[in-house]
């Protein structure tokens, strides 16, 4: 079977597989639970709300996968499994049933909070050992914080 090998050392490539591990999860969960609250949402702002939702689950899917072939191209195999994702999520999981608007605001605003203090430490972690992986951490950090201002101009 054939190896990708990736221009890292093994320690660098342990800390960047590490953070695109993590950012992974973390993406794959976002996206997740925005749909979840996109699908039940209710309430007087229903629509604006709903609409938004949708933009965070294209912002987390498209930087999942940016994330997930970078850890390929280094030599580390992503994990996206819904075992893996379930087992590491630190995000806060929505109740069943409807949501209502403001409750999944809050939810939505507080999850990309967790996710966006997680990527500026991922960011510093690959600092020295990748920056091109920094570099694409940023990138992804710079969309969920926009997100972020969104949901909580919302609020």
């Amino acid at each position: 079977m054939a190896k990708i090998h990736g221009p890292l050392s093994d320690a660098a490539r342990k800390t960047t597989g590490d953070a695109l591990q993590g950012a992974v999860v973390d993406l794959i969960d976002l996206s997740l639970v925005a749909k979840q609250a996109h699908w039940n949402v209710v309430g007087r702002t229903f629509r604006s709300v709903h609409l938004q939702l949708d933009e965070v689950v294209e912002v987390a899917r498209d930087h999942t996968d940016t994330l997930a072939e970078r850890a390929v191209a280094i030599g580390v195999n992503p994990d996206g499994r819904s075992a893996t994702v379930a087992a590491d999520t630190r995000i806060s999981q929505p109740d069943a049933g409807y949501v209502q608007d403001d409750k999944a605001i809050a939810l939505i605003t507080d999850a990309l909070n967790t996710v966006v203090k997680r990527f500026r430490k991922r960011i510093d972690a690959t600092a020295d050992p990748d920056p091109v992986t920094q570099d694409r951490l940023i990138a992804a950090a710079e969309d969920l914080e926009q997100q972020h201002w969104m949901f909580e101009a919302m609020r």
